[in-house]
């Protein structure tokens, strides 16, 4: 399994995970898991009950997940991806830019990719550019730098 957590040590403290397809994450089927070793930049696991490698071929893509309260605390100004994807975005003078779609990582600090009507805006996740994150409202304000969006013209 491909590696997206900064703690993938911690996997082999859960008794359970639970798999689903991104495009379907409500959908959610929970696995006991047996064993979890690093491989090559990877994790191999073995779950309960997927015994061959067409039962593993069946799950490929899915996400493995654990409950999130049984994640790593974060510290303050700290969100998990789930949290920030699907958030709306606003600037500080209100102005609508759409919906952070995905996050990519880079050496500097991750970038929120938006789609929204302006087309697809990326903005760094630095404090420069993001003045407020609010989970439970789902929203995220943002000061836009020069040249952020393609202006009109």
């Amino acid at each position: 399994m491909e590696i997206l957590t900064d703690y993938p040590e911690r996997l082999e403290e859960h008794e359970f995970v639970y798999l689903a397809y991104p495009e379907t994450p409500d959908q959610v089927r929970e696995f006991p898991l047996e064993k979890v070793r690093p491989h090559k930049g990877i994790l191999l696991i073995k779950l309960e009950g997927c015994e061959d490698r067409n039962m593993a071929e069946e799950m490929r893509d899915m996400i493995v997940q654990i409950p999130l309260e049984e994640a790593v605390p974060l510290e303050e100004g700290e969100y998990y991806y789930f949290q920030v994807i699907g958030m709306e975005v606003v600037t500080e003078e209100g102005e609508p830019l759409g919906q952070v779609t995905a996050i990519l990582e880079t050496r500097a600090n991750d970038v929120y990719v938006v789609q929204g009507p302006k087309g697809e805006v990326l903005l760094p996740a630095s404090e420069e550019v993001v003045l407020d994150i609010d989970v439970e409202e789902g929203r995220l304000v943002v000061h836009l730098l020069p040249g952020l969006i393609k202006e009109d013209g």
